[in-house]
């Protein structure tokens, strides 16, 4: 593993991302990473972990947790390797009961946004589910709104029951405040249910102010609605099924603010090199 690692940083400084990537194509940022991405690696070693990141070239990053540690804490690991917290994931349930404990740890993280990316649910997602989870997303947002932080949901899939003339994912998106609550899109969560993630753009806007950067594996059956699949799916961005060049012009059309790449697959490590390259040269 430390063969790898080294060998990993090595291209990545061939590269030229030991620094904030320079984007040549028609893609520009911000760029950063989800650290979810590199979960496993958090579980054994914090700071090793924060510096890989640091040394790939990001400089803003997503958060999903602090691992074990306080948010004080994390929060002086990120600035001792250069890396500025922008968003970050909480449990539903937090968001739902206690607004201002999330609110007061985000202020600690530095946190613009502070959100979730699953709304805990058993078998279809339904429409009182739904205006249910878009009034706790109201509430919290106007309770985050006192500190100077956005509330956000990131789509996960299962939000794409039919509904209407659309989707309950219309409907939280139509039940929820502008004001306060904002979106992340995540790609791979659009395409796997079988949805469009441009046409969303197209519609939603300014809705959108964060976006996961994700791949699917090609060959992978899309249209389920269950929110899950294998983490081995996920694959380096522009190797997949995707057509980035499109979305990502989409994306910056609508005016999203912030892109993370986030790898779910166990290898993140060696694939997240070439996520980036690929967003160096995209172009449209």
């Amino acid at each position: 593993m430390k063969f790898i690692t080294l060998s990993l940083a090595v291209s990545a400084a061939l590269l030229g991302l030991q620094t904030a990537p320079a984007f040549a194509g028609s893609y520009k940022g911000p760029t950063g990473l989800q650290l979810y991405s590199l979960r496993a690696d958090f579980n054994k070693d914090v700071p090793s972990t924060l510096k890989f990141a640091h040394d790939l070239g990001f400089k803003v990053v997503e958060l999903a947790g602090t691992y074990k540690l306080t948010p004080v804490e994390f929060k002086k690991q990120l600035d001792e390797n250069g890396l500025v917290p922008i968003a970050g994931h909480f449990p539903f349930e937090k968001l739902r009961d206690d607004p201002e404990g999330v609110a007061a740890d985000a202020k600690a993280l530095g946190l613009k946004y502070a959100g979730c990316a699953w709304i805990p649910h058993k078998g279809a997602w339904d429409e009182a589910q739904c205006r249910a989870a878009a009034a706790v997303f109201n509430k919290a947002g106007e309770v985050f709104a006192k500190y100077g932080i956005k509330v956000y949901y990131h789509c996960h899939g299962y939000e794409f029951v039919p509904f209407k003339d659309g989707t309950l994912f219309d409907l939280l998106m139509t039940e929820t405040n502008p004001k306060y609550v904002s979106f992340e899109m995540d790609i791979l969560w659009v395409i796997f249910p079988g949805q469009d993630p441009v046409k969303l753009f197209e519609k939603y806007g300014k809705r959108w102010e964060l976006v996961h950067l994700k791949d699917l594996k090609k060959g992978v059956q899309t249209g389920a609605l269950t929110g899950h699949t294998d983490v081995t799916n996920d694959v380096a961005l522009g190797s997949g099924q995707m057509d980035y060049p499109a979305i990502l012009k989409a994306a910056q059309k609508a005016g999203v603010k912030y892109y993370f790449i986030e790898d779910e697959s166990p290898s993140s490590r060696e694939q997240l090199p070439q996520s980036l390259q690929f967003l160096k040269q995209v172009k449209w």
